[in-house]
């Protein structure tokens, strides 16, 4: 499970025109000193995207989101696609209408859940009605 997944550190720092960006140096450095820039690059999970079997994962964002933009967890789950070995399942799930928190409404809440829920116990090889 990866739910608004903060996974293209070094692209969103590097872009002080964003909203929080600027505000998060002192927490996470500059990248536009190299040794920052490194530092991030080493963690960053989009840019250590490797050919390997990763598990099965379940990728969601917001396309409201004003922290975690749509555009990272989406273009992550295309590169780990694209290099991942396996036959494990990589999926996004895009919420239209939801922001950082997901839907609102409780009873879309639950829908949001019960998706994810799903998702983890079809991983665990449950048999239906279990």
């Amino acid at each position: 499970m990866a739910q608004v997944p903060f996974v293209d550190a070094l692209t969103t720092m590097l872009d002080d025109a964003l909203p929080l960006t600027v505000n998060e140096y002192e927490e996470w450095g500059n990248p536009n000193d190299l040794e920052y820039y490194e530092y991030i690059k080493a963690y960053s999970p989009y840019d250590n995207v490797r050919p390997v079997e990763y598990p099965a994962l379940l990728a969601t964002g917001g396309l409201n989101d004003p922290r975690v933009p749509y555009w990272e967890p989406a273009k992550w789950v295309a590169k780990l696609r694209t290099v991942a070995q396996g036959e494990r399942p990589i999926i996004l799930q895009t919420q239209m209408g939801s922001g950082h928190s997901g839907p609102s409404g409780r009873y879309e809440s639950w829908r949001e859940e019960a998706f994810v829920m799903a998702f983890v116990i079809s991983r665990l090889g449950l048999p239906a009605g279990v």
